[in-house]
């Protein structure tokens, strides 16, 4: 691809950017979000059409018409969202579009479930392939998704953030396909913000910056720090002497207790959470995949009833019936998939940012218009929020700045408590350290601020105080310095922070 220029409206999107990829190549191709990687990506799929610029795809000239177009051609794209039918079986899933048919037009399930068995094992998974694609794993999801990609025969696959819902045992599998798919010549685009992955699959990188490709590298080449300095554009010394994703440091004033919850039950996920958050204070919630706190949070917000416990939230005993008695009493709440459960694609930033505000913005079933524009803009300001402007639809803006969007749809609600369920999910290094660096200063102005994070380093540095929740109880609780990654695993392993090791040698 060279020379690549993209523009939306008066928004450019893609400057004179270029990537090569060879042959049984793993290329990373990492930035900011905003950075023109997607737009990048969707060019080469044919989802877009680029402006000026020219590619070649296997030695010929190379203009997809549509991304169905490109993958009959050797280039299939898999997406941070699964993009199939889950209620559909795993061989309709990979044989979608293209299905085997018999005499008269009719299906043949056997061939095609065959096929499904045979292109699975390729990866070296088993399963039953008649069974909806929703009965398995985000983990198997994906690499059905990877295993219908191939089917085509492709000869390029990007991987579009690929691991952001994984675990780490499903991580490691997806990795070895990735190698998997390299050794049997197929080359690898590979987007991921977590650079772990990056050094541990990939040959090179491809760096983008405001719609430039601003480095190319062999991975051995490049150090974390020196890939970090390339995509937020400073200084290597700057990078060392200020961290790429730190929190705000330094004491600060905490307020009286905010919200005070006692042997909440949720289902069978979650039988005893205690906790409080304070005003001004990061409360951080940590724990395993699977430890309830995604369910405890919700049942706060009263998005899913609890079975039992107390809630006391503002100094008042509450018992919200839905999330509106939560939002009117003066809560927010972030959910973990932004695209399921928080952005509305095809409305405008505008319309988005103000959702949950609109009672108060209508008249006689009318939107005053003039005061939406006036907060809005007032928002985006204030947040950071890049885009062209108030009416640009959501979906084009990229991910970190739909999670600033969907921040800015509780700030200017002026919340006492917000609930975060993974902030930063998705979103690259430089978008991760605006949006923890905002929760800091909205939580020295007073808010109270209850955060989940999959990510120990982002709860180590920005929570005040730490609850670490394991099957479903919360089992420790972490203060200050307490505080430290060692501390938090020991406890998701354990169920105890401190005197682990002693107790170990011990029993022996």
């Amino acid at each position: 691809m060279n020379a690549i220029d993209k523009s939306f409206g008066s928004v450019t999107a893609l400057s004179a950017a270029h990537l090569e990829i060879m042959p049984a190549e793993v290329m990373a191709l990492v930035g900011q979000n905003g950075a023109g990687k997607s737009t990048m990506i969707k060019i080469l799929n044919g989802a877009f059409r680029l402006d000026r610029g020219s590619i070649q795809f296997d030695g010929k000239p190379w203009a997809a018409g549509s991304p169905q177009q490109a993958q009959r051609a050797g280039v299939s794209t898999i997406f941070q969202e699964i993009n199939l039918i889950a209620y559909r079986t795993v061989a309709e899933n990979i044989y979608l579009g293209r299905e085997l048919k018999r005499f008269a037009g009719l299906l043949d399930w056997e061939k095609m479930n065959q096929g499904a068995r045979a292109l699975l094992a390729r990866f070296s998974i088993e399963l039953d392939v008649t069974k909806p694609l929703g009965d398995f794993s985000t983990a198997i999801q994906q690499m059905v998704a990877i295993a219908r990609a191939v089917s085509f025969d492709a000869k390029l696959v990007i991987m579009d953030e690929p691991t952001s819902s994984l675990d780490e045992a499903e991580v490691a599998v997806l990795l070895n396909t990735v190698r998997q798919l390299k050794s049997e010549g197929v080359a690898v685009v590979f987007v991921s913000h977590k650079l772990d992955e990056l050094y541990a699959v990939c040959d090179r990188v491809t760096v983008m910056r405001d719609g430039r490709t601003v480095a190319v590298s062999k991975m051995a080449d490049m150090s974390k720090l020196q890939l970090v300095a390339a995509m937020l554009g400073r200084d290597l010394a700057d990078v060392r002497a200020s961290g790429a994703t730190a929190f705000g440091e330094g004491e600060k004033a905490i307020g009286e207790e905010l919200l005070i919850a006692k042997s909440v039950a949720v289902g069978r996920r979650v039988s005893d959470a205690s906790f409080d958050v304070r005003k001004g204070e990061i409360v951080g919630l940590a724990g395993l995949l699977g430890s309830g706190r995604t369910e405890t949070a919700r049942a706060i917000f009263a998005a899913d009833p609890k079975s039992k416990g107390e809630v006391r939230f503002d100094g008042k005993a509450t018992n919200f019936k839905s999330p509106a008695d939560a939002i009117a009493a003066g809560l927010g709440y972030c959910s973990e998939d932004r695209k399921v459960q928080g952005i509305i694609p095809d409305m405008s930033v505008a319309d988005n940012l103000t959702l949950a505000l609109l009672p108060t913005l209508t008249k006689m079933g009318m939107i005053d218009e003039a005061q939406q524009r006036k907060i809005v803009l007032r928002f985006i300001k204030d947040v950071g929020i890049k885009c062209s402007g108030p009416g640009q639809k959501i979906r084009e803006l990229s991910g970190g700045n739909q999670q600033k969007v969907l921040l800015a749809r509780w700030l200017c609600m002026d919340p006492k408590l917000l609930i975060l369920d993974e902030p930063t999910r998705g979103i690259d290094v430089g978008a991760k350290g605006e949006i923890q660096s905002l929760i800091q200063q909205f939580a020295d102005k007073g808010l109270g601020v209850l955060m989940i994070s999959s990510e120990l380093e982002e709860i180590v540095e920005g929570a005040d105080r730490v609850f670490v929740l394991r099957d479903g109880q919360v089992v420790a609780e972490l203060e200050h310095s307490e505080i430290s990654e060692q501390a938090v695993m020991r406890a998701m392993a354990h169920g105890a922070s401190k005197d682990t090791e002693f107790i170990e040698v011990q029993h022996g």
